[in-house]
């Protein structure tokens, strides 16, 4: 069902957590990457944040129950170990050589107007709307309850409407007005934030609906049948990457002064540096760096999104959720990883 005030609020949070990461900590919150390196490279860079999205399932679970998804039955015959096992090792596989997914590319790309995540993302996004619509018929797209039309608006109750407006609330203190002023540059102050970015991340990913593949798959919806389509998550482009971009514009991460108006080649003075940290970690790959592995890495995480309706950051709360279904979808990512 349409939720304009659940996704609203969720894109506010996923805004906040992001661009927090990226004026705090100088870095991009690339969720498959972080994922990876927390299995393969830990450091506490990588793991806090993934420690902090996990963490997200518990003020959830406490307060507001009712925004915890209804997931399909995990794994019970080996037919769907396997059909788990491979959609899990196409997200791996697409997300490792794509350079990245939903997070990194789309939210945290776009609103850093890089052209490489742009051609990524209309690949991902593409493939995934097609593959929705198209395979088996369109039949892995659920119809919304009661045969309702998908995109009757629902709006929240007033429990959850005071714990979506008192998590984006707190977020937004903490983030522009408590960390500034309490944390200082240190490594110790960027792991404290690193952990509550992955919590506000985790936070968005529930309260947006993004961790919701019922929910995912309804916004593909729309090339053929329009009952089943949700628009809700069309806002997380208003209030996610919207916000995210004017973010961007107004501090510029890594920008000289001077090189708007005379060209990167005059030598000047960097214009600002992250809260917490010394430098700037910003992706250095261009379009010239795009490769054939690059492109159908991409697309292969969308067809593993555009059949499941699930990306590595949802993922991770499933598997907290669904231990079974994460234990082998888990699998099949790590193991995509490696190649």
């Amino acid at each position: 069902m349409f939720t304009p005030i659940h996704t609203s609020l969720g894109a506010l949070l996923l805004f906040q957590s992001s661009s927090g990461l990226l004026l705090h900590n100088g870095a991009v919150f690339g969720i498959s990457s972080l994922l990876s390196g927390c299995v393969f490279n830990p450091s506490c860079d990588n793991v806090p944040i993934i420690a902090g999205l996990v963490s997200s399932v518990a003020p959830i679970y406490l307060f507001a129950p009712s925004l915890i998804p209804t997931y399909p039955p995990g794994p019970n015959s080996w037919a769907s170990v396997a059909s788990t096992f491979g959609i899990g090792l196409l997200l791996g596989w697409g997300t490792k050589n794509g350079r990245g997914c939903t997070s990194g590319h789309m939210l945290c790309g776009l609103s850093r107007l890089s052209s490489r995540s742009l051609i990524a993302t209309a690949i991902f996004f593409t493939t995934a709307l097609l593959t929705a619509n198209f395979v088996n018929g369109g039949q892995n797209i659920p119809p919304c309850p009661s045969g309702i039309p998908c995109y009757t608006p629902v709006y929240p109750s007033i429990e959850e409407l005071a714990f979506m407006v008192t998590a984006t609330a707190l977020t937004l203190v903490t983030n522009f007005v408590v960390v500034p002023r309490v944390l200082d540059r240190s490594k110790k102050s960027r792991t404290i934030f690193s952990y509550l970015a992955g919590l506000q991340f985790g936070l968005g990913l529930f309260i947006s609906g993004m961790a919701d593949p019922a929910k995912v798959l309804r916004f593909f919806a729309v090339l053929t049948d329009p009952s089943r389509w949700d628009p809700s998550l069309a806002l997380i482009i208003l209030f996610g990457i919207g916000p995210s971009l004017a973010t961007y514009l107004s501090v510029k991460p890594g920008q000289k002064k001077g090189e708007e108006q005379k060209g990167e080649e005059q030598e000047g003075e960097e214009s600002t540096k992250p809260t917490l940290a010394d430098n700037w970690r910003l992706p250095t790959l261009t379009v010239a760096d795009i490769d054939w592995r690059f492109v159908t890495g991409a697309a292969a995480f969308g067809l593993a999104w555009g059949l499941r309706g699930v990306c590595p950051g949802p993922a991770i709360l499933r598997t907290v959720l669904q231990p079974t279904w994460g234990l082998v979808a888990m699998t099949g990512y790590m193991l995509g990883n490696l190649f």
